[in-house]
């Protein structure tokens, strides 16, 4: 352990329980074997590494299972049995790992709108980041690791700020919406551009407004069990690689090039699913998840939307 690890106890029911985290096995579950230090350096490590280190998936929402928050319950499923999560999960991992280390670390929600120009819902969780240099600089950072599509590194908080990691491009856009006469909204959107030449599309957007542990609870509950989420409909995963991104909706499997954004669609049968999940995904399944999984995607209309946002 070094200096820069901390306990991680900024204050009853603000932290992330840093304390607890079993920082040797995640760093070896995501395969980061470098500085500890709580840098700028550190922190675009740690954010590649995570990325793409850890699927996004629902599957246990699929399978009939609650989705806990709890640090231990996270680090059984995620880093001792090598299974994914979706937003909320990578982000309360994420968020111990940095507390543990000793970064600067606050909750934020998001609202995911995928170019729908709709208001939906804050379920989305990303992380604020401050670093060993911000008292110096002034330097922020946000951390996306759970999106399915995530940056590969982390964003500065900083109107215009771009990250090009291994060519896919994201940047960061402040916008400010009026509340009433007098007052307005200071609003961060995300945008990608999938493809050379292709125009940016905004993800999500989200405010400042501070989210603990216990807000994320209320999201997580909602998305994990309201009849309207789409991840209560069918399996989504995905998975970014320095090429390319995987992505399984239900029977659908999506392979996007990151040179050109060029898309390569394949249905599977639902038997299929399981193997490619371990195959492709690196999400391996006991004998009766595998066939519960199956069944469920079996069971799935034939007609369901393929393009469902990740969160």
């Amino acid at each position: 352990m070094t200096d820069a690890e901390s306990t991680g106890e900024p204050g009853p029911d603000r932290g992330w329980d840093g304390a607890e985290l079993d920082l040797e096995a995640y760093l070896a579950r995501i395969g980061h074997a470098g500085d500890r230090s709580p840098t700028e350096a550190t922190l675009r490590a740690l954010h590649r590494a995570h990325v793409l280190g850890v699927p996004f998936e629902n599957l246990e929402i699929v399978l009939g299972r609650p989705v806990p928050l709890d640090l231990p319950a996270l680090q059984d499923k995620i880093v001792r049995r090598a299974r994914g999560g979706y937003c909320f999960e990578h982000a309360r991992l994420f968020a111990a790992a940095l507390e543990r280390l000793g970064f600067g670390v606050g909750g934020l929600t998001s609202r995911v709108g995928m170019g729908s120009g709709r208001v939906r819902p804050a379920t989305h969780a990303v992380l604020r980041v401050e670093t060993a240099e911000t008292a110096e600089t002034g330097r922020v950072w946000i951390c996306d690791v759970g999106f399915g599509g995530s940056p590969l590194e982390p964003l500065e908080l900083a109107d215009g700020a771009r990250t090009s990691a291994d060519g896919w491009e994201f940047r960061l856009e402040r916008t400010a919406t009026p509340l009433g006469a007098t007052a307005e909204a200071e609003e961060w959107t995300l945008h990608e551009r999938r493809g050379a030449g292709e125009d940016w599309s905004d993800l999500h957007a989200f405010t400042l407004n501070p989210q603990y542990a216990i807000d994320w609870a209320v999201g997580n509950h909602y998305v994990s069990t309201h009849p309207r989420s789409p991840f209560v409909r069918r399996p989504i995963v995905q998975r970014t690689g320095p090429d390319v991104r995987q992505a399984l909706y239900g029977a659908t499997w999506v392979t996007t090039a990151r040179a050109d954004g060029s898309r390569l669609t394949r249905e599977l049968k639902p038997r299929e699913v399981p193997e490619v999940l371990g195959d492709v995904f690196g999400i391996g399944l006991d004998a009766a998840d595998a066939e519960a999984l199956a069944g469920a995607v079996e069971r799935l209309p034939a007609d369901g939307p393929v393009g469902v946002p990740a969160g």
